[in-house]
């Protein structure tokens, strides 16, 4: 299977690493020693589990102009020695041969019928490949990050001529196969990766469809401190993500829906990143002036109304408390050394967002959040919005509003949504936090 005959991206048929990269990483938590029947079993269950990337990879090995040498070397390298093809009387490309027999290639698949043609059309376009990247460029880039890490591949794998196989993989095999066996010998041999080369890795799996863990899983990354400042998340985060999750829920997921928040680390963050984000909202807006009602029904306003804490027979107050405990735990289970500490605020962009405020406090006046059994009136939640953003923290208080903008679905002008594109920039927001908003503008 070629890649311009791939019709889904990696990362909707794989929530994990695939083919051959996958398969090594499996064969690696195998006791020694491996016996080839054992090996082959493990090809055999993948494949028939799904992953209908082994066979193309294998083929694809097999058919590039590599010696045996390098097909040895990369083998060796993607498994850690667990299984040497050599033992067992075999040289590499014969162990492929036997892994290929097992990987039957799929039978060519028809066009849709007529009657389905319509469904498809209404699929969402994630379901689909974007562009094919171009081979090039990327084998470019493939080559430029092995270089980059070439010192240390050389320090930890005893491999002497793996970086000049990795390289000849690249250039024979396809960058997409190349960037997944230099990703499995830096998890096999815990080759430690910097911040700075494992963001472009995501962003080349990114280019190529990968699911964000197939660079992500097993890396060793020199991951920064933790730092609640640090704004790497690409969606909503802290309170205001927490408060959409609260959306629709159910009394016995409470504890699955705090912890899960508190543990939503995005690739790009480093681990326990969320919790402390999370508790610097938390914390701030618990130990802050504003009145516990003002507190409730930010809250309140926030979520929908799904969750009132005087269910929980708590003030709003109590309940940023609960969160607190659930941060707090996270963190001391993935960063115990992390000492937590608020962020200095931004007072400088207060008024950017009191205007925006403002600007839609007459609709929101004409507006209540509804599911709570008492209804929360839009002027309340202005005046909580406005209280929040120049009593607390402007940044907390801009994050809420856009809550209250989605919750409320207060029509948005065009350049309304552009200015609040600007102040999520300012605030360095992600690529899809402001624009979660962006259907207000088209419902006019």
């Amino acid at each position: 299977m070629t890649t311009a005959e791939q019709d889904e991206p990696y990362y909707v048929l794989y929530d994990g690493d695939f083919g051959i990269s996958g398969l090594t990483g499996e064969l690696m938590t195998l006791t020694p020693p491996v016996a080839a029947e054992a090996a082959l079993g493990v090809v055999a269950r993948r494949t028939a589990s799904g992953d209908r990337h082994i066979g193309p990879d294998v083929r694809n090995l097999l058919a590039s102009p590599l010696p045996e040498a390098d097909v040895h070397t990369l083998w060796l390298a993607a498994v850690r020695g667990r299984f040497d093809p050599a033992e067992h009387g075999m040289d590499t490309r014969a162990w492929l041969g036997r892994m290929s027999e097992l990987c039957p290639p799929p039978p060519p698949r028809p066009g849709p019928p007529a009657q389905h043609t319509k469904y498809l059309s209404t699929m969402p376009s994630h379901f689909f490949r974007t562009a094919v990247p171009d081979e090039e460029k990327m084998r470019r880039s493939v080559l430029g990050e092995i270089r980059a890490i070439a010192p240390e591949l050389t320090r930890r794998v005893p491999l002497p001529d793996l970086v000049p196989a990795l390289e000849r993989a690249v250039h024979h095999a396809g960058a997409e196969l190349g960037l997944r066996l230099l990703l499995r010998a830096l998890k096999a041999y815990r080759v430690r990766v910097g911040k700075e080369q494992y963001d472009r890795f995501l962003d080349l799996g990114e280019k190529l469809d990968h699911h964000t863990a197939v660079a992500h899983d097993g890396l060793d990354v020199a991951w920064p401190p933790i730092d609640p400042a640090r704004r790497d998340a690409t969606w909503d985060f802290g309170l205001s993500g927490l408060s959409a999750r609260f959306t629709h829920w159910y009394d016995h997921t409470l504890p699955e829906v705090l912890s899960t928040t508190a543990a939503g680390d995005e690739a790009h963050q480093t681990p326990g990143s969320a919790a402390a984000v999370l508790l610097d909202d938390t914390l701030r807006l618990r130990d802050s002036p504003l009145s516990t009602d003002t507190i409730t029904t930010l809250w309140l306003a926030a979520s929908d109304g799904g969750l009132s804490p005087d269910r929980l027979g708590i003030d709003g107050r109590q309940w940023l408390g609960r969160i607190a405990g659930a941060c707090r735990e996270r963190l001391r289970e993935v960063a115990p050394d992390h000492r937590p500490h608020t962020r200095p605020a931004r007072p400088c962009l207060a008024g950017e967002v009191l205007r925006e405020v403002r600007h839609v406090a007459s609709a929101m006046a004409d507006r209540t959040v509804r599911l709570h059994p008492r209804g929360i009136p839009g002027s309340a939640v202005a005046r909580a919005l406005e209280q929040v953003v120049s009593q607390v923290d402007p940044d907390l208080g801009f994050r809420l509003f856009l809550r209250t903008l989605h919750v409320l679905a207060l029509p948005l002008d065009r350049e309304q949504y552009d200015r609040c594109q600007t102040l999520g920039d300012h605030f360095g927001y992600g690529e899809f936090h402001v624009s979660d908003v962006e259907f207000l503008v088209s419902s006019q």
